[in-house]
């Protein structure tokens, strides 16, 4: 079938269009989009993945900020210090336990860290941040952002799920998906399927904790003494903060954030879309059981830990 359909590129990109459609008008939910995102892409192919990583990066930080518009300030400052200790915490242990198991798996300390920093702040974001930091080679970088891409996925669909099985609150479950899970775009998506409140929270929370990859990039140029590397600062949620303060103090604008909150929620189900037309599974056949089994590792102590302290001391 691919074969055919790339023999008819035209045909495809019809497809790929119509599927763009059917994300911006709703008819599918956030993990349906990444399942038919994935499928599309292995039964027919993409017809534009030379763009699909920018295109995914710019539309997921513009959904973002106008999500932004739906967040009440009171509602953001009180979520950030909710997650604030918790925040710090579970970015050091994740470290730390990302060096210890790496060493015990003997992989190499580049992917490592790079797996490490992914799981502990922002999946993908954050490991493009450290990588020029640290001169990790595009397999390091590849393998890393393919754990960090398929645990994500596997978040996406199964978080929710879980997040009923454990009879989380919405404040709960948007704490726990905003730590547990890497990517922003999953954390909303899954938010998203739970509710409102959790979707508010989840957002607040996962972008306060991405502000940490400048301290970390910082902290790693010092260890792997790496000079004159640039750190990439995640500007946009700056934005996101901004919207946030218009949304709470500038009324005349009451009537108009509703639609661009339904707007961006939209164009969040076609960033999971995008996603999931970036996988596949030759790249998942050649991330390799070892950097592998550290990302899931890491990612099960992390989601069991702090849902132990969620629904206990928070």
């Amino acid at each position: 079938m691919k074969k055919y359909f790339a023999e008819h590129p035209t045909l495809s990109q019809v497809l790929f269009f119509i599927m763009v459609i059917i994300c911006l008008v709703g008819w599918i939910s956030p993990p349906i989009a990444l399942l038919s995102g994935f499928l599309f892409a292995e039964l027919i192919g993409h017809p534009f993945l030379q763009l699909n990583s920018k295109a995914t990066a710019q539309l997921l930080k513009i959904c973002v900020v106008c999500l932004g518009f739906g967040i009440d300030l009171t509602t953001a400052i009180q979520a950030g210090k909710d997650g604030f200790l918790f925040t710090i915490a579970t970015i050091l242990i994740t470290i730390a336990l990302g060096l210890f198991f790496g060493k015990l798996l003997k992989v190499n300390r580049q992917t490592t860290h790079l797996i490490s920093s992914g799981t502990a702040i922002c999946g993908g974001s954050a490991i493009a941040a450290v990588a020029p930091v640290i001169n990790a080679s595009d397999r390091d970088i590849s393998v890393s952002l393919g754990i960090v891409f398929m645990l994500n996925s596997v978040g996406l669909l199964l978080f929710p799920i879980l997040g009923h099985a454990f009879h989380l609150t919405q404040h709960e479950f948007g704490l726990w998906s905003a730590i547990a899970i890497h990517d922003t775009s999953s954390v909303v998506g899954a938010a998203t399927t739970f509710g409102e409140e959790a979707l508010q929270t989840a957002t607040v929370v996962k972008l306060a904790r991405a502000l940490w990859i400048i301290p970390l990039a910082v902290v790693t140029a010092f260890v792997f003494r790496s000079k004159g590397k640039s750190v990439k600062i995640p500007w946009f949620i700056l934005w996101f903060v901004l919207a946030i303060v218009i949304n709470s103090y500038v009324t005349q604008i009451s009537e108009i954030t509703p639609h661009v909150v339904a707007a961006a929620r939209k164009g969040l189900v076609l960033t999971l879309f995008l996603i999931g037309a970036g996988l596949s599974i030759k790249r998942i056949k050649e991330v390799g059981w070892k950097p592998l089994l550290l990302g899931i590792i890491l990612w099960f102590v992390i989601s069991t830990v702090s849902l132990i302290v969620i629904k206990n001391f928070m």
